[in-house]
């Protein structure tokens, strides 16, 4: 596997209605990454993401996807959106639901299906262990089981880099861990990043974590340090241990 990023965020400046959102912001992941980007509501979070998707264009600053600015490579992102801006209430099956994440990638009118569509789509359910409830309807899953179910969707287009905002908002904790578990799974064949406001919610599985407050803060390392936390907090911030999965913070002083 290459060791080249597969996204490339290079001093990217965002501005929204005369608010400097993201300022400088630049980073590198790659393959096979598990890379956490936490920080508070309103700090630039889904900005980035959106800035990564080809959704809002920088004031500054370029983002290359497998070394190219070319927008057509953003089929190579799988994205899952926060929880809330689905409706499950929408009349549609489970299969449905996963197979619409392979729009995109139809370019022959009328937009039909082929067989690859379908079986990648049934991979796709057997991935996130939900193909006994494809022919379901979506509003009658439970949350974890709709919460698989999006991810399904964002993996039929076989991304090199799934892209998770707030993807544990509304789910317990023992379906967290299960959550976290199959992202360990997919790390062979993508990279993961996820963004959060909860720090509590980290898994043991992350490979690198940054801050982000508008700018963004990072040691380029698994482990967040309190100087991390206060930059981008803007107060003192404590880190209270968590046992499997979440991470078990190590000691840091406040000299480093």
């Amino acid at each position: 596997m290459s060791d080249n990023p597969v996204i490339e965020v290079d001093d990217v400046w965002v501005r929204l209605r005369g608010h400097t959102v993201l300022e400088g912001v630049s980073l590198a992941i790659h393959p096979g990454e598990f890379y956490a980007i936490i920080g508070p509501n309103g700090g630039g979070k889904t900005t980035l993401l959106r800035v990564i998707l080809g959704l809002l264009t920088p004031c500054r600053g370029k983002v290359r996807i497998l070394g190219s600015t070319d927008a057509a490579m953003r089929k190579d992102l799988g994205y899952v959106p926060q929880f809330r801006t689905f409706d499950f209430q929408y009349p549609i099956t489970v299969r449905e639901m996963v197979l619409s994440g392979r729009l995109g990638h139809i370019t022959r009118r009328p937009r039909r299906y082929s067989a690859e569509d379908r079986a990648r789509a049934e991979e796709a359910l057997r991935t996130m262990g939900i193909a006994g409830l494809a022919d379901r309807q979506i509003r009658d899953l439970s949350g974890g089981e709709q919460q698989r179910a999006i991810i399904a969707r964002a993996l039929v287009g076989d991304p090199k880099v799934l892209l998770l905002d707030e993807p544990t908002v509304y789910v317990d904790a023992p379906t967290q861990a299960q959550f976290y578990e199959i992202l360990e799974g997919l790390r062979d064949r993508m990279a993961i990043v996820l963004v959060t406001h909860d720090i509590g919610v980290l898994p043991g599985h992350v490979t690198r974590v940054a801050c982000l407050n508008r700018r963004l803060y990072t040691h380029d390392t698994n482990e967040i340090t309190p100087d991390m936390l206060e930059a981008a907090y803007h107060c003192p911030v404590d880190l209270i241990a968590h046992g499997v999965p979440h991470r078990v913070f190590s000691e840091h002083s406040r000299e480093e």
